[in-house]
């Protein structure tokens, strides 16, 4: 499983790049749809925070928990515990496929101060807009950073007002 999940991870982020002429895009944007599906009784399993820190990291996105300085990268390598013990605090999803499908999984968050999108060629209004409805959100937030988001528009950006902190 280990191999499996550094091997689809290292795909993600090189596909652009060397993936076969031809069918291949919508292989690509098919897996990266499976990756953001939501398993609502996994969320009820493991709690809001593991099963948010899951899909991100699936995703190729990183973590922070609160109280601890390192980011997670690594899906195997997500700590244990009881439930509710590890609160996402930040959210770097620089160059992840993160997309509209999979955010369900943020709405249990209750601590996110932090979320950094950089070069998410998934993510476009309807992501920011859906951002700015989570109540949890408006209340924690602190920090959001979108860099290279080609398919942000101003209507996503002004979308975020309600994101009031």
């Amino acid at each position: 499983m280990r191999v499996l999940c550094g091997t689809a991870r290292c795909v993600l982020f090189t596909h652009s790049r060397c993936a076969p002429p031809g069918g291949s895009r919508a292989f690509w944007g098919w897996l990266n749809a499976v990756f953001n599906k939501v398993d609502y009784e996994r969320i009820k399993a493991v709690g809001p925070d593991r099963a948010a820190a899951e899909w991100l990291l699936r995703c190729g996105a990183k973590v922070r928990f609160r109280g601890f300085d390192r980011w997670q990268h690594d899906y195997n390598g997500l700590p244990t515990g009881p439930l509710g013990r590890y609160q996402i605090q930040a959210i770097d999803a620089a160059e992840s496929c993160i997309m509209h499908r999979g955010f369900d999984y943020l709405d249990g968050l209750e601590h996110v101060e932090e979320i950094k999108l950089r070069k998410c060629i998934y993510i476009e209004d309807a992501c920011l807009e859906r951002l700015s409805k989570i109540e949890k959100l408006q209340n924690s937030m602190r920090t959001m950073e979108i860099i290279s988001c080609g398919n942000v528009t101003d209507r996503g950006i002004i979308a975020l007002h309600h994101l009031r902190q």
